[in-house]
């Protein structure tokens, strides 16, 4: 399953907002800039799965806990910077 770019927008955005209500981050930038990040963060993990030897379709199982592992990589990295 291929998510649109609307959706995939629409899925960061409420990730953003529950991270803040949930006041797990603060809000120190502008929302659009915490939205434009997440959507950089996501779309460098879809890169990792898709440069992958083997096809790992989008939706499976093995994609989720993929995309989950590189993320929990991607924001450690990103933490260090």
């Amino acid at each position: 399953m291929r998510l649109s770019d609307d959706r995939i927008s629409h899925i960061t955005h409420l990730m953003v907002k529950g991270l803040i209500s949930g006041k797990l981050i603060e809000p120190l930038q502008p929302e659009e800039k915490l939205f434009r990040e997440a959507r950089r963060t996501d779309a460098v993990v879809r890169r990792k799965i898709h440069s992958l030897s083997r096809t790992v379709p989008e939706g499976s199982s093995e994609w989720s806990v993929l995309h989950r592992k590189y993320m929990d990589e991607e924001m450690r990295r990103r933490k260090k910077i």
